[in-house]
């Protein structure tokens, strides 16, 4: 017999709650799993696999339809390696073009940080415990 897992179980091992395993199934990310007689799920190992990957693409910014292709492209089996291959290589250069953006983004925040450190070293010495933002004291100026 074939190891299988409860939606507790699933839930546990796949940090996903038991209401997003199910709208997985909804979805058609995953083929709805058999169900004991007392109507309970139960998961195999090969869905599990296949929730792992899925929560990676998800974590990654694939969008659900991007998601369920590839789904539905695994359960066809195999001959379409390259279908597959190639919906990874597209969404690979989507998420490595939000890294190269998300890059430049922290280096505007690292700059701006570095340029509070003299200003909140002077009001530290100065004795105030509070530094305003260089546009507010812009404006503050410009109303006083």
């Amino acid at each position: 017999m074939t190891e299988s897992y409860s939606i507790a179980e699933m839930v546990a091992r796949t940090g996903l709650t038991a209401h997003t395993l199910r709208y997985y199934e909804r979805a058609g990310l995953i083929e709805p799993p058999p169900r004991e007689r007392n109507g309970h799920r139960r998961y195999t190992a090969a869905d599990l696999g296949m929730i792992t990957i899925l929560t990676k693409l998800r974590a990654t910014g694939m969008p659900i339809e991007g998601m369920r292709r590839y789904s539905a492209l695994c359960r066809q089996g195999p001959g379409n390696e390259a279908d597959r291959r190639a919906l990874l290589l597209e969404h690979r250069e989507q998420v490595l073009s939000r890294l190269d953006q998300l890059q430049a983004d922290l280096a505007v925040v690292d700059r701006k940080i570095e340029m509070y450190a003299p200003v909140t070293a002077s009001a530290a010495d100065a004795g105030r415990s509070e530094t305003v933002c260089p546009a507010v004291r812009s404006r503050r100026s410009v109303v006083a």
